[in-house]
């Protein structure tokens, strides 16, 4: 007999082996017994939870001829055809291969038929949401009004892709993802069956790293014993994984808090030449920056011996939680950027150099800062908002910024404030200009003004608009524009708001520029941004085309 998966050879013959879905199995049971079997049923849930395993047994179950407490035997002559796959009554389709409306039709064919030697044809369609729409019209009738000697089991990682005709046809039954805890118990017994020596934070890194899936910690096992030697450790399965060494996400991530761009570097060489995946890597931090938290406010960490413990615990103390939290969301941010990225390392470095940046983390609070202030001035009590010294205001620094706003409240009994909060009411005036910069361009900064928008309207003071061309207006800013200016008006919102206002006032749709009095024209594009931080950094980073 050839080799069988373990996956497969200790897949669940009976509900009460399947793990984590005692609601679902539970229930099933009941109705076997009353029986009060549904002609249709739709088990939903993410992948290796159970649904192909319950199917199965159901399927067998209301046609056993011994039933046990709403459990099949598996040793009378229908469940024992069932499980070798010569009873030719429970049809296994599997709807990624065989979704179309022919496929479906042949099945109408067959229901009519009566069963060869089970009570019941049961027909489980695996990955139903594969169906074509045609092939789910074909099935509507047959599933909603079935002949009594037929069942169907439909099972879907992705129940939102069914029809809503289809979903209100069946008894749903959603599979949840199930615990570390319960697949470390089930790994267990499968290591201790299999005569296979394993570690606990051998077993503790499979069941995280399987996320759910019973049948991916199944699968991650026998990798570790592919190479013959039954005995299983950490370390084992990090290097068939590809999961980077503690110590080196340790390493990053320390780098990180204390700017230090040059460590971060060098451990991220380290990892690439070691043939680590990036992805695999970035997840890592994720869950250690995320499991410092964890201990920050609780303490208490499961998954790492004492020295990492004690590791995890001078991190935490070097790191409040606001930090930690941001620090997680960045980290998410840098991995949705992967996903879609070619060129995945550079991305990668760009994303950690900027963390390791004091600067940048710095404009971030500024920006928070902005965006407060915009909120406080918009806010519905406040008529009239002016700025003291609003010159002084364009210039700040990023590392320092003055209280220089003062708000004061004008109230009339006898008039309406004459404040105007709609941009887009204001932005009618432009129709009395010819499409002129020297005209449009004062009103344009107005209306930043009179919309709440005082931060823009202050760095936009004593500047000019030149027609680039038939599609591009430039900002020039005589003056210069300081560090702090520019972290305002790159602001992917500030730059949506002015290039409305200027398509408006053109009377069709226009790009901005900002020009410098060099007439540099800024470059957002992310190799120069990654450039710019490194020589900021005095790291010798050079970006090629």
């Amino acid at each position: 007999m050839g080799y069988t998966a373990l996956y497969r050879k200790f897949r669940p013959i009976k509900f009460e082996e399947i793990v984590g879905q005692e609601h679902i199995t539970q229930t099933l049971k009941n109705q076997i017994i009353a029986d009060r079997v549904g002609h249709a049923y739709l088990f939903n849930g993410s992948r290796g939870t159970g649904k192909t395993s319950a199917a199965k047994i159901l399927a067998r179950a209301i046609n056993c001829l011994n039933l046990q407490n709403g459990e099949p035997c598996n040793e009378c002559e229908i469940c024992k055809g069932a499980i070798n796959g010569s009873l030719t009554d429970i049809i296994e389709m599997d709807a990624a291969s065989n979704n179309s409306v022919e496929d479906i039709r042949s099945i109408r064919e067959e229901v009519n038929f009566l069963p060869t030697k089970a009570k019941y044809r049961v027909y489980i369609i695996d990955e139903v949401h594969m169906l074509s729409t045609g092939a789910f019209n074909a099935l509507l009738k047959t599933l909603e009004e079935p002949p009594e000697h037929v069942k169907f089991i439909l099972a879907t990682t992705e129940p939102q892709k069914l029809p809503a005709t289809i979903l209100s046809r069946c008894q749903k039954f959603d599979f949840k993802r199930i615990s570390d805890e319960n697949i470390k118990k089930r790994l267990e017994l499968v290591c201790e069956k299999s005569n296979i020596e394993i570690s606990t934070g051998a077993l503790n890194i499979i069941s995280a790293l399987s996320e759910g899936a019973m049948r991916d910690a199944l699968s991650i096992l026998e990798r570790c014993i592919q190479d013959g030697e039954n005995k299983i450790d950490e370390d084992k399965i990090r290097n068939l994984v590809g999961i980077p060494k503690t110590i080196f996400v340790q390493n990053i991530i320390n780098a990180i808090i204390e700017y230090n761009v040059e460590d971060a570097l060098k451990t991220i060489n380290t990892v690439l030449e070691d043939g680590k995946d990036i992805n695999n890597f970035l997840l890592e931090m994720i869950k250690y920056t995320k499991d410092i938290l964890v201990f920050k406010i609780s303490e208490n960490l499961e998954i790492y011996n004492k020295e990492e413990i004690e590791q995890i615990k001078n991190i935490s103390q070097k790191l409040t939680k606001e930090r930690l939290m941001n620090l997680i969301y960045e980290l998410s941010e840098l991995e949705s950027q992967l996903k879609f990225s070619t060129q995945k390392t550079i991305v990668f470095q760009a994303g950690i150099i900027k963390l390791c940046n004091k600067q940048l983390e710095g404009n971030k609070t500024i920006e928070d800062r902005i965006d407060r202030i915009e909120k406080f001035l918009k806010n519905g009590n406040i008529e009239r908002a002016q700025f003291n010294n609003a010159s002084q205001i364009s210039n700040m620094s990023n590392n320092k910024i003055k209280n220089n706003i003062q708000t004061t409240t004008m109230k009339s009994s006898n008039s309406k404030p004459s404040v105007t909060t709609n941009t887009s009411k204001s932005s009618t005036s432009f129709k009395k200009f010819s499409n002129k910069s020297e005209e449009y361009w004062p009103q344009i900064i107005n209306d930043l003004k009179q919309s709440g928008k005082v931060v823009l309207y202050t760095n936009l003071i004593n500047t000019k608009a030149v027609e680039l061309n038939d599609m591009t207006i430039g900002i020039e800013f005589p003056k210069g524009l300081t560090p702090f200016g520019k972290t305002v008006l790159e602001k992917q919102e500030n730059i949506k708001a002015i290039s409305n206002l200027v398509s408006i006032a053109c009377g069709k749709e226009m790009q901005i520029k900002y020009i410098t009095k060099e007439q540099n024209v800024i470059n957002k594009n992310i190799k120069d941004d990654l450039q710019n931080i490194a020589n900021d950094s005095d790291i010798p980073f050079n970006i090629i085309d």
